[in-house]
């Protein structure tokens, strides 16, 4: 795997904290070089700094992927320092909470900005760099949440939701073209965007280092795809829902699956 990926250049989002943090770490231990992109300037440089005490290499770009001239401008960035693009992880997410009924048309809009269209914004400026090259690997951070929406997660679902439908269409419209698109659909992930979320025993939250682990392995298959990580919860899940939407509800009921918040207990 690190002869295969020595020297490639991947953008990851959301690299500050989480998925994106660890997904950077563990290409940057096969020797992509990889651009941290986030709003978190401290956090960036920290994990930057960690990257090149490895002896790998890492350029941190404060970036809001909400602001499509800001995620213009990191892939930019990205190009005038490596001259390639290779790999994007689109990992930025904003995890919005509450019934629908008490949501505001701007939590949706404020949900929508980060996680479909920051992910769009960053994927756009950089498929013609991709397709000029002839490879490449674009990486959406998704959810299962985007294949079967829980109570509560309106604003998180929507957004999830519209992303996966995208990264579906690219998919098969890449085909033939060297570049690919995987969907990275996670349960429950320990990241701070859930951290005050209790959640039952079989929804347990995963690590996200596995999700970046999960990442990595699907970059060096090169293979469009999707992906559900854990596989066995969540798939039960979704086959449910395709048999029978009433059945998948009354799971997500029964096995209380939306989870509770810390502070209401």
């Amino acid at each position: 795997m690190a002869e295969f990926l020595t020297g490639q250049v991947a953008i990851v989002t959301g690299a500050s904290s989480g998925i994106g943090r660890d997904t950077a770490l563990e290409l940057a231990r096969v020797g992509v070089r990889v651009v941290l992109a986030s709003r978190n300037a401290a956090e960036l440089q920290a994990l930057a700094t960690e990257i090149q005490r490895a002896g790998r290499e890492a350029f941190v770009r404060v970036t809001d992927v909400g602001n499509p001239a800001d995620a213009a401008r990191l892939v930019d960035d990205a190009v005038a320092r490596f001259g390639r693009i290779d790999i994007v992880v689109a990992s930025a997410g904003q995890y919005i909470r509450g019934t629908i009924a008490t949501r505001t048309l701007a939590d949706f809009e404020a949900s929508l900005q980060v996680n479909f269209y920051g992910a769009l914004a960053v994927i756009q400026a950089a498929l013609p760099h991709m397709l000029a090259a002839r490879r490449g690997m674009v990486v959406a951070v998704s959810s299962v949440d985007g294949k079967k929406g829980l109570p509560l997660d309106g604003p998180y679902v929507a957004a999830k939701f519209a992303l996966t439908g995208f990264m579906d269409v690219l998919r098969q419209e890449l085909r033939g073209t060297g570049v690919h698109a995987v969907t990275i659909l996670p349960g429950r992930v320990d990241t701070p965007m859930i951290a005050s979320l209790d959640v039952p025993l079989i929804s347990a939250k995963i690590s996200s280092r596995r999700v970046a682990r999960t990442i990595v392995r699907c970059v060096r298959r090169g293979v469009g795809t999707e992906v559900i990580v854990p596989f066995l919860g969540p798939s039960l899940l979704l086959w449910a829902h395709l048999l029978s939407p009433r059945l998948a509800d009354a799971l997500v009921r029964i096995f209380k699956l939306e989870g509770v918040e810390l502070s209401q207990r």
